[in-house]
């Protein structure tokens, strides 16, 4: 027998530290190889509130004017359409007027996927990997929650953008100039409909302002940097398409060359884990930088850890001009960037889409790139303090749960999470949650599920010990539910504590409204200070602080009411004494405790400095 050789990327001579500093040096040296003339496809996400027409967007800017059947050199790739340079000056012909385009870029690479998802995914440590990115706005209907959320996400990426404000065609009596450029399309139009435009956009642009965006129409922007460009378009009658691709190509190749120089040293993340007939588990990678081959020996993140194994097809979708048959794919021995490919191995069962992928060369060693890939999903993981209380929260890739964390730590947000995870929920995540409930904090006992199945066992689990699931694909959504819980836990625990929590409240009596002075005593009142509820207990301090019971009703001109507060006359009940004596309610530490717990908003500050007053006469610690 002969000893295993070591696999070729094993490099037993350096440590782990060593092979780290190699592959940054590297790095640093493909960084300065780079030349401005050899650039790569920018890579484009579409972002918007549902209905805005993003997908309708994205099948537009698909489409060609080659009658003959040709896709014009548009191919489909694996979650991204590939649009050669050649289809975007044939696409912007009539805008050009004649003009020669100098295009630099061999094309660009759209996401298919519109949406959140696929521009959470698109990320490398935190940072963004989408170069530009189009944020669909519906004219008719102005900005709305998932457009906010989107702006959010490209604020917090970095990500540059331009405005598509759609549906044109949607104005009263719009003349429809299929796929003209905007501009012309505007010229043909009624004065009427012209003044409709200007009316709505003045509106958007407002709301766009309110969200901190500088914004203009890109024919009258003549400062891109600091001011977002808005496109007029129709998605259905291609009016101001040509306009959105010359706009998207001639802003990344200015003012992004740096960006987008090619660099030979692979830089790409997993966008989907899917299952495919004939081929197992496989893996939606975007390749941003560097090349990819079969063979290679890949490193990706796991949910249980690195995952290593080779490539054992590179696979890309027919070309659109040929028949998809389900399951063909064409194979390539290497690939290079940018572009949206399928990778075949074995074990990928597990693999965290939202992270980045490493090929293991000659002089790496394969434990760092092993730590390398984990350190992303370490740092979120990490972010999280598992002591304390907060709700629990379960995503489907790295990326989604990075943007759902952001939003929930965002200022108008705040909502605390004490745990994370990714992938379908099971039983040991309902025992997590239900450790919230077990240390007294029932509205944490929660799980915020973004876009994940829940197993039939953990939804049983949870059924049985009141942990409760929320499930949306949209974050907003889940906020939505949890904010309602949260209302109706604390109203159900404001119930709970009615007779514990005790208002302070100060009440003089009017010598002219004693209505009954025997038991129930019926009187006139004028509230000093604080609120007088029913319910609450009444004594006199200057009678030894003699018990009067507690308030059994209230009314005011005539009507019942559960609370007044001062300046409000109201009628009540109460026992032995006479109108010189000021009545007060009967707090104690334990109901001064209810109230900072429960009912700590219902308080203004006069009240809170009653009850300090009320503790001092009462001598509460």
């Amino acid at each position: 027998m002969f000893p295993a050789s070591p696999a070729p990327h094993l490099s037993p001579l350096f440590s782990t530290a060593a092979a780290r500093e190699r592959r940054e040096a590297k790095l640093a040296e493909a960084l300065a190889a780079r030349d401005p003339k050899d650039l790569r496809s920018p890579i484009c996400c579409i972002l918007g509130h549902v209905d805005t027409g993003k997908t309708k967007i994205l099948d537009n800017i698909r489409r060609t004017n080659v009658q003959d059947g040709e896709a014009g050199g548009i191919t489909q790739q694996i979650g991204a359409t590939y649009i050669p340079a050649s289809a975007v000056e044939s696409r912007t012909e009539e805008l050009r007027k004649g003009r020669q385009f100098d295009l630099k870029l061999p094309g660009l690479l759209v996401i298919d996927t519109p949406g959140h998802e696929s521009f959470s995914n698109l990320r490398s440590r935190g940072s963004g990997l989408c170069d530009i990115a189009i944020l669909v706005v519906d004219l008719m209907h102005g900005l709305e929650q998932q457009t906010i959320e989107s702006i959010n996400l490209l604020k917090m990426r970095k990500t540059p953008f331009i405005i598509a404000m759609n549906k044109v065609d949607r104005l009263y009596k719009w003349n429809s100039v299929a796929n003209s450029p905007i501009q012309d399309a505007m010229a043909r139009q009624e004065e009427y409909v012209r003044k409709e435009f200007e009316d709505r956009l003045n509106q958007v642009m407002l709301q766009l302002n309110e969200q901190g965006l500088n914004v203009a129409l890109y024919w009258k922007n003549r400062d891109p940097r600091s001011f977002i460009n808005i496109v007029p378009t129709s998605a259905i009658t291609g009016e101001g398409i040509p306009d959105l691709l010359q706009l998207v190509v001639k802003l990344t190749q200015s003012l992004m060359v740096d960006r987008l120089m090619f660099v030979n040293s692979l830089e790409s993340t997993v966008l989907e884990v899917k299952q495919i007939e004939g081929l197992g588990t496989t893996i939606d990678v975007v390749l941003v930088n560097g090349m990819l081959r079969e063979g290679d020996t890949i490193v990706v993140c796991g949910l249980g850890g690195p995952i290593v194994t080779t490539i054992r097809a590179l696979l890309t979708p027919q070309p659109l001009r040929e028949i998809r048959v389900k399951g063909q794919y064409v194979h390539h021995k290497e690939l290079r960037a940018a572009m949206g490919v399928k990778i075949a191995a074995h074990n990928l069962e597990s693999a965290v889409a939202g992270t980045q992928l490493y090929v293991a060369g000659p002089d790496d060693d394969v434990e760092d790139l092993k730590d390398a890939v984990m350190e992303d999903m370490q740092d979120i993981f990490s972010s999280v303090d598992k002591t304390g209380e907060g709700v629990c929260v379960q995503a489907s890739t790295l990326g989604s749960l990075e943007a759902l964390l952001e939003f929930l730590r965002s200022d108008d947000v705040k909502i605390p999470v004490s745990s994370i995870n990714i992938g379908p929920i099971n039983k040991k995540d309902i025992m997590r949650a239900n450790a919230m409930i077990e240390r007294g904090h029932k509205k944490f006992g929660v799980i915020l599920a973004f876009d994940v199945p829940v197993t039939r066992e953990a939804g049983a689990l949870a059924e049985q010990m009141g942990v409760r699931i929320f499930t949306a694909d949209i974050i907003y959504h889940l906020f939505d539910q949890f904010t309602a819980y949260l209302k109706q836990v604390k109203e159900e625990e404001q119930e709970a504590a009615k007779l514990t929590a005790v208002f302070p409240c100060v009440l003089k009596i009017l010598p002219t409204c004693i209505f009954n002075q025997k038991d129930p005593i019926i009187l006139g009142v004028e509230v000093v200070e604080g609120i007088a509820k029913v319910g609450t207990p009444i004594c006199v301090p200057t009678r030894g602080g003699v018990d009067l019971g507690r308030i059994a009703s209230l009314e005011k001109d005539h009507k019942a009411v559960e609370s007044t507060k001062p300046e409000e006359a109201s009628r009540s009940y109460e026992r032995h004494f006479d109108h010189t004596d000021e009545l007060v309610s009967r707090i104690t530490r334990k109901s001064i405790n209810v109230l900072k717990d429960m009912f700590r908003d219902e308080l203004s500050k006069d009240d809170w400095r009653l009850v300090i007053k009320l503790k001092k006469i009462f001598k509460i610690d």
